[in-house]
């Protein structure tokens, strides 16, 4: 069948194709060509390349430790946010290191050109502005692409990143029209071929809250949220000289919605086509609407607005956590009733967009899909939320496009390995029935997937792969060692029970004086003490060691002993990973499995025994009969 009007031509030949340059599309393009494969990034508008449609913002609670896994692997979003951002800051500092995030307010329009700018400097890609309507497929495998235009490009690989474009339709009140994320062109064809491809696709909703002119704001009356004076980075690349100072950050300010506000909503909820039966798609659970949030929470008096700067040479502003697809005369008065925001001026209003997903059980843990070969997708397509979480996606089903296409073998993340790695997992092994978030409660291995380790945990892919270079992953091997020698010589320093200094320092903190000699490693274990403490009752290491280094010691020694009961836990899902399930295995032949336990399987065909335990659905009992099956 020939879905474009376009009178059809052979052009060129690709190794990897890449369709969508959103936040998924430019890192799997980026990365199929950094591993030396002639790629092609093709998108419905060259403006909006790594556009950020929602928050102007990077980072936050596991997401910003996805940003950081990004950078370790080789890929990108991290080097982009350091160049762009407006505000730079360290969240939950007061807790434990597993659940500590960066996040950075970006400047969205210096973000987007950045990265425009390196996608066009990059060897062997091509970036061009079309849209792909149709795949070429051949005896089930992914040849190429056809554009509207009639171009039909070929390659090894096709990966599809096309986000909330795919049968984009935007939702203010009323009033409902056919469109991709911030008044784009939608991408309605490419849907249709999937669905003749046989693919099952759902439908979710994402929205976004007004945008208003900051000269309109009354920050007087809000709380101001300023960026950290400490020195933060997301790439392990990026020298601390390169710190933004406080007074070049801007702020973000805080306020919060109130009970008029909230009757407001509830008065209107008639028009509102979250509730009126308008909007099909599911909604996110994690960034609910602020009509959704005022009815599920209605003992809540009020709710956080934080007022985000969307750039340096724009008056916009976002109003986070006032998402909503009521009709605009309804939103300018519910924005009125806000303190501070008595006088806002709407800028653009908010709006909920509806949008096709690929269901992900028809996806391997590659991303690869099970339908059709050499067919990868990545981001909003998966059924995600979130600039990166696509990000995350876009590496490895790039990073995988590109291996197939090299004739090399695939790439997969364990959740022991990283935030990505669990993600994918429970996309392709559980699903989503709603757009899904990452969220630090999702990884069990959470105390090890932190985010000043990810160049640990990672690099070594990376260069592995072909996208870290020898130099940078010499530097990561360099800090390792000083991390392993610190410790070793913190384990061999001793602090004595007749050092005055010591006990005195001991007991100013409500504890007892020392009995025994101590080593100094044991004695940065206690809460009052960190590394800065320690040097001033024991002698400096021979050579001056940077913070990053001291933070590795640090955390290390002072969570050795829960960080080795996670590891226990890991040497056991590795056990379980290495056993495989075979690909043609027939669950039907399979004698004792519950009739759920059976479908389920059937259905997701997970790949080791691991990840079929992971299935909701399946008892340990089947476990047991599928592990006994497999063995014969």
């Amino acid at each position: 069948m020939q879905t474009s009007e376009a009178v059809q031509y052979d052009s060129d030949n690709y190794d990897v194709i890449v369709v969508g340059a959103g936040h998924a599309g430019s890192e799997a393009a980026l990365a199929a060509a950094r591993m030396g494969n002639k790629t092609l990034l093709v998108t419905i508008n060259l403006d909006m390349v790594a556009f950020m449609p929602c928050n102007p913002s990077v980072g936050g609670p596991a997401k910003g430790i996805v940003v950081r896994e990004i950078d370790a692997l080789g890929g990108e979003m991290g080097h982009n946010i350091d160049m762009t951002y407006v505000q730079m800051r360290m969240l939950n500092t007061g807790k434990g290191p597993a659940v500590r995030a960066l996040r950075a307010q970006a400047d969205k329009h210096a973000y987007h050109r950045s990265m425009k700018e390196t996608i066009e400097k990059q060897p062997n890609l091509d970036l061009r502005q079309a849209t792909v309507d149709q795949l070429i497929v051949e005896d089930g495998v992914c040849k190429g692409v056809i554009t509207n235009t009639g171009a039909r490009y070929h390659a090894k690989t096709v990966v599809l990143t096309v986000g909330t474009a795919a049968r984009g339709k935007i939702i203010i009140g009323e009033l409902q029209y056919e469109s991709g994320p911030n008044n784009s062109k939608s991408a309605v064809k490419l849907s249709e071929n999937l669905e003749e491809l046989g693919f099952d696709l759902e439908r979710f909703k994402t929205g976004t809250p007004p945008r208003i002119n900051g000269n309109t704001i009354h920050y007087n009356e809000t709380e101001e949220q300023p960026g950290d004076k400490e020195v933060h980075h997301f790439s392990f690349d990026t020298p601390d000289d390169h710190y933004l100072p406080l007074s070049e950050q801007i702020s973000c300010w805080l306020t919060y919605t109130n009970p008029g506000t909230h009757e407001l909503i509830r008065d209107n909820l008639d028009r509102a086509p979250m509730f009126s039966g308008v909007i099909k798609g599911v909604g996110p659970r994690y960034c609910p609407s602020i009509e959704d949030k005022v009815v599920r929470f209605a003992d809540k008096s009020r709710h956080q607005i934080f007022l985000e700067p969307e750039g340096r040479d724009t008056d916009e502003w976002y109003v986070d956590g006032l998402s909503t697809s009521m009709p605009e005369e309804i939103q300018q008065k519910i924005l009125h009733s806000v303190k501070g925001l008595e006088d806002a001026q709407l800028m653009r209003p908010g709006y909920a967009i509806e949008y096709d997903v690929v269901a992900p059980y028809q996806l391997h843990p590659t991303l690869e899909t099970k339908l059709v070969k050499n067919l990868y997708t990545a981001g909003q397509t998966n059924g995600t939320s979130g600039y990166e979480e696509a990000a995350g996606q876009g590496l490895i089903a790039g990073i995988n496009a590109g291996l197939r296409a090299l004739g090399k073998k695939p790439f997969v993340l364990k959740r022991s390995d990283a935030y990505i790695g669990v993600m994918i997992d429970d996309l392709v092994t559980k699903g989503t029935k709603e757009p899904y978030r990452l969220l630090t409660s999702r990884a069990e291995y959470r105390l090890i997937l932190r985010h000043d380790n990810a160049d640990f945990r990672l690099m070594g892919k990376g260069h592995e792969i072909g996208l870290v270079s020898d130099e940078r992953y010499a530097k990561m091997e360099k800090k390792e060692k000083q991390v392993q020698d610190e410790i070793a010589r913190l384990k061999s320093e001793k602090l004595k029970p007749n050092n005055d200094e010591v006990n005195q320092f001991i007991e100013a903190h409500g504890d007892n004086r020392l009995k025994d000699a101590i080593t100094a490693a044991d004695f940065i274990k206690r809460p009052y003490v960190n590394y800065e403490t320690l040097m001033k009752f024991i002698p400096a290491p021979a050579e001056e060691l940077d913070r990053q280094v001291i933070e590795q010691v640090e955390i290390q020694l002072k969570y050795a002993g829960y960080i080795k009961k996670e590891e226990e836990k890991v040497a056991r899902l590795k056990r379980m990973e290495a056993k495989r399930i075979p690909a043609n295995i027939d669950y039907e032949k399979v004698d004792g499995l519950a009739t759920e336990g059976r479908q389920k399987l059937e259905k997701i065909r997970p790949e080791t025994l691991a990840q079929a335990s992971r299935i909701s659905g399946v008892n340990p009992a089947d476990l047991a009969i599928l592990s006994v099956y497999i063995r014969k």
